[in-house]
């Protein structure tokens, strides 16, 4: 029984998988070219509205977004540590590589990109800047 509890503690992602070190640095020191260079070589935390099936590595879940009432405006945000996204926003989160975010921001109206929004180190990248910088 004990090989077979370490065997599924392997297949769900630690809490410590949902973290980019490279971004979280590069928030920090408010670098952006250092944020396009983590989010072009490594991960991103983005929250789920729901998170795709275990089973099946084709379903990456469906991704929250920000539509503003006023304006229509929608926004994307990311996060460099799970930890780091605000506790009213839902509770599942995905990671995600720069492949994934090239196709997402060239398929939907996104107006503006929010990198830890609530902190310790928010920025925020217009989509077609962050899309220049994956293509770089």
């Amino acid at each position: 029984m004990a090989a077979k509890k370490s065997r599924s503690a392997k297949s769900a992602p630690a809490p410590e998988d949902f973290r980019s070190d490279a971004l979280a640095q590069a928030l920090e020191k408010q670098d952006i070219a250092a944020v396009a260079l983590a989010l072009r070589h490594g991960t991103t935390v983005v929250p789920l509205v729901k998170p795709g099936a275990r089973d099946n590595p084709l379903d990456s879940g469906e991704v929250w977004t920000y539509r503003d009432p006023k304006s229509g405006d929608l926004a994307l945000l990311l996060f460099s540590d799970a930890k780091n996204k605000p506790a009213n926003l839902p509770p599942g989160v995905g990671i995600y590589t720069a492949d994934w975010l090239r196709k997402f921001l060239a398929a939907h109206p996104i107006t503006t990109v929010f990198l830890d929004i609530a902190g310790p180190h928010p920025m925020q990248a217009a989509p077609d800047e962050l899309l220049k910088a994956l293509h770089a």
